[in-house]
């Protein structure tokens, strides 16, 4: 009984120990950064506490154990686990003060260079995460001792402990990754399990009810003294290193075939750890080892990683063959990532279930040759980690400055061969040499044989398709060869990304750059978002003299600003070596910025940069990957904000980059938040169709001061790079703005914040990505919103308070909103221009050109549509009593706030008065979803909400009959 619930306490402690890991790197990330040598950093940290752990707990053992003989008193091991379990949990308890106290050290202490800091930050991590590290080493070498009954039994029961506790671990993967974080953060987590790990330490403790002494598993007679333990310990060191690095190639394989999500990490950890586990648990039930055994597990693992090596190429493929299968819907979400984990499953259970099994057999045959357990147990796990360790640092970073992913797994399989190499005649005893080396031989050469991984097939970004094709399901070679639509000129696996520039056969002028199988801009497709991030905070700044740029993407960003006259510095931060050099695949059209002498390039992760960087910025440009990918969460964070806010210098502006498709109304308002809750000046503009520009300010008068802005807008240099957007007059330009400066600090905005220390944005943003809908932007229609933005709408203020718009500016305003793809503003406008300008033949001409732009089965700006437009625009019709149903109402209700513009604004009592129509039971619940959507004004504004009895009051009477008000009765809801 004490054996087994010891077993399941274990379990407990694998549990607790993966999700600190978790926690911890992103802990660390705040210190270190999210690139590739804080990772590397952070597993060196803990690989290497944990081995020393191992081997400092074997001896302790020993020593324990020895000592209690002596003194013919009990070992009791147990409590000494129970005392290390302690030592985590109040550790744990004690470590976001801890942390705290570590970033204060960091950021008063000079560090003069940026190694000289890094080096310093990685030796406080250290000393964070060492300690725990060390006592985590515990678990294996103590528990094999204290619960091993006798020489014969004790591998199974070394093989249990080791497989307890890694099933614990594959649960902390998958609770840590999906649950822990965003539901409790980093803070509530750490306390959350070191509360765990206290309710361990203390059952541990009952068990220990009674002390006995430690059975003698002194050598027998006879026995081989220890003299090859070096050779042992190299098999053990050899497949650390390769299952090490093996996992780190399949996380970025995984991060190609279902996007780098943080969900996709916690899988592929989880599917390795629970492999690993039921491998040592498979050792336990054996009824018999025989010595070729542990020789033989390798040579089939070795085997299997070949045939695993083709299934790789081709990985993105057999995810979108998963992903089509599931429907774009939340509840589909979690049976989504369990096939997706039974298929990872199904095709590393066996491979990786003989890695697993390897220590556990390496024991059993140590267990006769050495004295103490503990303290074999101990060292055989500590030469295992350093192995780990090594492969962390090597194949997980250092080797992919020169090499890609197909090569580190290769190398992982050449250790391997090396591994079992040595281990067959361990156990088998000498054997003829010329067979055995003739047999190497070959098998190097066959692995150093293989094909590299097709740089096409690992980059498709197929995770993006979530449609079932015709051609779908019919297999890899005959799919690729049918959507092969471009050529791969340029592709890098470096320590932080896969890279690669594709340039399509049709058009080859826009080559797009993919990290990580995702597109991060195109030269023509992204082109006005790219230069519009640059063009339109610099115009808004003060000065243009320095800029702070976050994310090289295709250099066009950095290259519009360093085409300004004004500016002298342009810094930018890249995390991506392979980024940096794919740069020249976009020259010229980027104009060349890595050949301008202001622009300097740091490869950094940007929150460390930016956070040590020197002197302010007159203009900062953040335009990361989208949220969802794992890292760039900590871009979006309010302390990053906070960072870049004290980094800008006086009348400077934070220019931020974001999306509303692929993710969701909640996502698009945490944003929202977030900034707002920094900066006290902010708007929103787009820059094409879904993209948008966020803009923070510290102080509003130079971005309100019309004349000024188009002044700079007249320059040669501005009006170059806007000519270069096909943006060619001053109107056209403030079509852009979507929500005015003041308009979102107007709005109450409650709800949850994105902290480094609760990151909660990743989360929302990966199962808003697995949906993959358009989010709408949301318009923030409550009255004190609408009367900031009346007073510092742009384009208003340009034609005038109160004036009506020119046709000039409604032409420019409406091409500009047609051609870049906002079609519901496109809409709104040219309704306004009608009513402004009745039987105007310029609008015919525009609204002509413009549907033929849209094409024929595009109702954006159809006579029906423009014609309820109008009737939002005037309140014709809707004035009129008549009746209408439910679903009507809302339909009615969407498209008046979907195409309500702040700068060609609806009356809001239009609004209600629709409602005033609506007859049925469902009016009240659909009429109350609709006001609260519109600002917390009308939620907390009881009589903003008409009640059915008032509904009763209204006579069904006949509309009168006008265009509008026939538009009206005809609408059934948006097309």
């Amino acid at each position: 009984m004490i054996r087994f619930t010891a077993l399941l306490l274990t379990v407990l402690t694998g549990f607790a120990g993966l999700v600190y890991e978790v926690a911890w790197q992103k802990y660390l990330a705040t210190l270190l950064g999210s690139h590739a040598e804080a990772t590397a950093a952070v597993l060196a940290i803990f690989l290497g506490g944990l081995s020393s752990g191992y081997a400092l707990f074997g001896r302790a053992t020993r020593w324990i154990v020895e000592r209690a003989r002596r003194l013919s008193r009990p070992a009791r091991l147990l409590y000494f686990y129970a005392l290390v379990e302690a030592g985590i949990g109040l550790y744990a308890l004690l470590f976001p003060q801890l942390f705290g106290v570590a970033q204060t050290v960091s950021l008063l202490v000079p560090h003069g260079s940026a190694g000289l800091g890094f080096a310093f930050d990685v030796g406080l991590s250290a000393l964070l995460i060492g300690p725990p590290s060390v006592l985590m080493g515990g678990t294996i070498p103590i528990l094999t001792l204290a619960l091993a009954g006798d020489l014969e039994g004790s591998t199974r029961v070394h093989a249990w402990i080791y497989g307890f506790n890694t099933i614990g671990a594959f649960a902390g993967a998958l609770a840590g990754g999906f649950f822990l974080i965003p539901l409790l953060g980093l803070d509530g987590v750490v306390v959350a399990i070191g509360s765990v790990n206290l309710f361990a330490a203390a059952l541990f403790a009952l068990l220990e009810m009674r002390g006995r002494p430690a059975p003698d598993f002194s050598e027998p007679a006879g026995a081989e003294p220890v003299a090859r333990f070096a050779a042992w310990a190299a098999v053990s060191l050899l497949a650390g290193f390769a299952m090490m690095a093996l996992p780190t190639t399949f996380n970025r394989i995984g991060a190609l075939a279902f996007g780098s999500s943080q969900f996709t990490f916690a899988m592929v950890v989880a599917v390795f750890v629970l492999c690993i586990a039921l491998g040592s648990l498979a050792v336990s039930v054996l009824p018999r080892i025989p010595r070729s055994l542990v020789a033989g597990s390798q040579w089939a693992l070795l085997g299997l990683l070949f045939p695993l090596y083709h299934v790789a190429a081709d990985a993105p493929y057999w995810a979108l063959a998963i992903r089509v299968q599931f429907s774009q819907i939340e509840p589909a979400f979690y049976l989504y990532y369990l096939v997706v984990f039974l298929a990872l499953f199904a095709l590393l259970a066996v491979p990786i279930g003989l890695s697993g099994a390897l220590l556990p057999l390496l024991f059993h045959q140590l267990r006769r040759e050495v004295r103490n357990l503990g303290s074999v147990a101990g060292r055989l796990y500590a030469w295992n980690t350093v192995g780990s360790l090594l492969g962390a640092l090597l194949g997980g970073y250092v080797l992919l400055f020169w090499l890609d992913l197909h090569h580190v797994y290769r190398i992982a399989m050449t250790a391997l061969l090396v591994g079992a190499s040595i281990l067959t005649p361990l156990v088998l005893g000498p054997m003829p040499r010329i067979v055995p080396v003739l047999g190497v031989l070959s098998m190097l050469v066959e692995i150093w044989a293989l094909p590299p991984w097709p740089a096409e097939r690992l980059s498709s970004g197929l995770f993006r398709t979530r449609q079932l094709s015709a051609d779908a399901l019919v297999g890899p070679d005959e799919f690729f060869a049918n959507n092969e639509r471009s050529q791969v000129i340029f592709y890098e696996d470096d320590p932080t990304s896969t890279v690669a520039v594709f340039e399509p056969d049709v058009e080859p002028r826009n080559r797009s750059i993919v990290v990580n199988g995702k597109s991060d801009g195109a030269l023509v497709g992204d082109y006005p978002t790219m230069a519009l991030s640059a063009l339109i905070p610099a115009l808004m700044a003060e000065r243009n003299e320095r800029a702070f740029v976050i994310g090289l993407g295709t250099g066009v960003t950095v290259g519009e600003l360093a085409a300004l006259d004004e500016s002298r510095e342009i810094v930018v931060a890249e995390i991506s070596q392979g980024v940096i050099a794919a740069n020249r695949f976009f020259e010229p059209e980027n104009l060349a910025p890595l050949q301008s002498p202001k622009v300097e390039v740091i490869r950094a992760d940007a929150y460390r940069a930016l956070q040590r960087s020197s002197g302010r910025y007159d203009v900062i440009v953040s335009e990361p990957s989208n949220p969802w990918v794992m890292g760039v969460e900590m871009l979006y964070s309010r302390e990053f904000l906070e960072a870049a806010r004290r980094s800008l210098a006086p009348g400077g502006v934070y220019g931020q980059w974001f999306h509303l498709y692929e993710t969701s109304p909640d996502v698009v308002a945490l944003v929202l938040r977030n900034y707002a809750s920094v900066f006290p000046h902010v708007s929103v503009w787009f820059t094409l169709g879904p993209d948008l520009l966020l803009l923070g300010f510290d102080r509003p008068e130079r971005a309100l001061d019309v004349r000024a802005l188009r002044e700079r807008f007249r320059r040669p240099d501005f009006a170059a790079g806007f000519e270069r957007v096909g943006i060619r007059n001053f109107p056209q330009l403030l079509a852009h703005e979507l929500l005015p400066l003041g308009t979102l600090q107007a709005s109450e905005l409650r709800g949850e914040l994105h902290t480094l220390r609760h990151p909660i944005l990743s989360d929302w943003a990966a199962r808003a990505f697995f949906v993959g809908r358009m989010a709408p932007m949301p318009y923030y229609l409550g009255d004190a919103q609408r009367e900031a933005s009346d007073r510092n709408s742009l384009l208003r203020s340009f034609v005038g308070d109160g004036g009506a718009f020119p046709e000039g500016v409604f032409e420019s305003v409406t091409h500009e909103n047609c051609r870049l793809h906002r079609h519901k503003e496109c809409a709104t406008f040219f309704a306004l221009w009608g009513v402004q300008h009745p039987g105007s033949q310029r609008l015919a001409d525009a609204l002509a050109r413009s549907q033929k732009r849209l094409g024929p089965r595009n109702g954006a700006i159809a006579p029906g549509r423009l014609a309820m437009l109008r009737g939002f625009h005037t309140g014709e019709g809707l004035g009129a009593r008549f009746t209408i149903p439910a679903e009507k109402g809302l339909a009615l209700s969407n498209d008046f706030v979907d195409h309500y513009h702040h700068a060609a604004p609806f009356d809001l009592g239009l609004l209600e008065r629709i409602w005033t129509h609506c007859r049925g039971e469902d009016c009240e619940e659909a009429e109350r979803e609709v006001l609260e959507g519109l600002g917390r004004s009308y939620r907390d504004d009881p009589g903003r909400i008409l009640h059915p009895v008032e509904h009763d009051r209204v006579p069904p009477l006949e509309m009168p009959r006008t265009p509008e008000t026939e538009a009206l009765s005809r609408y059934q809801g948006p097309e």
